[in-house]
């Protein structure tokens, strides 16, 4: 199909090019040109479907109309359905978002962060990797609009959203204790990066409340470990602990490891063991038993991470950074 320019629409709309020029882009009316010119050139574009050329936009307003989200894993469906809100909320206002999957490598985060700033994106939504903090500062010292999701670094000052990890976490073996689990296992990353840091504290304080904290029923594994090493991990891990009768697994996609190590040892869920997640997963719901979770509130951080950018956009010099802190919601399924 033929791109249409505005030459196309001068011809329809028998005016000449630089008229249509003006209309376009909102001129119309400062360069005298009619209110039935201006309707007749705007109802032409219309008609032919005409679309201006992003590149030409950017070297007229210095925008882009466009986002940079630079997430961990685009396949992993956390962040999936993040993005999938973040998407929404901005065609809303017109802009458009460039999707960018880490795979939690810092290399990889720093070119990503190059690419779209040459892409000259208007603001950057991004879930950090462990040392991004440099890079982050670069952004906020050439003035870039940034709001980081789902973690962040405490001592930056810089807009965050995330979930309340600390109470999830809290409450999730709160709740297993009341149940009346004695010895709950814990399955984290060894990223150390302060959601995963503060998901484990929660663990341990209800614990330690209760008199029943045992530093050897935490499993520690690396996250860029293949499937296999992990299952193998977790396998070993719950042969050498047979008195684990709870695990809260840290994330989804540790959760779903766990269910496999599970299978192949025959663990019966939750005759020999209760399970809960963080992060829910369409896996967990399909599961039988269904598996129990503490749920993200995706769409809040997803909304509020554009607003957050939004005010940033609109005025760099006075916006103030904030920092939101959402709760997350326990849902209890059969697996407990």
């Amino acid at each position: 199909m033929k791109k249409i320019t505005i030459k196309d629409i001068a011809t329809e709309a028998q005016v000449s090019i630089s008229t249509v020029s003006f209309v376009i882009n909102g001129k119309g009316k400062k360069m005298g040109i009619s209110a039935s010119v201006i309707k007749k050139v705007q109802d032409v574009a219309e008609k032919l479907n005409y679309r201006p050329s992003m590149i030409a936009t950017s070297l007229r307003t210095g925008k882009t109309r466009s986002i940079g989200l630079i997430v961990e894993d685009i396949s992993n469906q956390f962040f999936a359905d993040l993005a999938r809100v973040i998407e929404d909320e901005a065609k809303n206002i017109d802009y458009r978002v460039f999707y960018c999957s880490t795979g939690d490598d810092d290399e990889r985060s720093e070119e990503l962060i190059q690419s779209l700033l040459q892409a000259n994106v208007d603001g950057f939504i991004i879930t950090p990797t462990k040392n991004l903090e440099p890079s982050i500062e670069i952004l906020l010292k050439l003035k870039k609009p940034v709001v980081l999701i789902d973690r962040y670094f405490p001592d930056q000052k810089v807009s965050h959203v995330v979930m309340d990890n600390y109470e999830g976490s809290y409450s999730a073996t709160k709740f297993l204790i009341n149940k009346g689990c004695k010895n709950i296992a814990v399955v984290n990353n060894t990223s150390e990066m302060v959601q995963m840091k503060l998901r484990e504290d929660g663990y341990t304080a209800a614990l330690k409340e209760e008199g029943i904290y045992d530093e050897s029923l935490v499993l520690h594994m690396e996250y860029d470990s293949h499937d296999e090493e992990k299952i193998a991990s977790i396998v070993k891990f719950f042969k050498k602990n047979v008195k684990i009768d709870a695990v809260l697994f840290l994330t989804n996609y540790l959760g779903l490891t766990g269910l496999r190590a599970f299978k192949n040892m025959n663990i019966k869920i939750p005759e020999n063991i209760s399970v809960i997640s963080f992060d829910d997963h369409d896996s967990f719901k399909l599961h039988t038993p269904t598996i129990s979770v503490v749920a993200q509130p995706i769409e809040d951080i997803a909304i509020q991470s554009i607003q957050l950018l939004m005010r940033q956009m609109s005025n760099m010099e006075t916006f103030e950074i904030e920092k939101s802190l959402k709760k997350g919601t326990l849902i209890i399924r059969e697996s407990v």
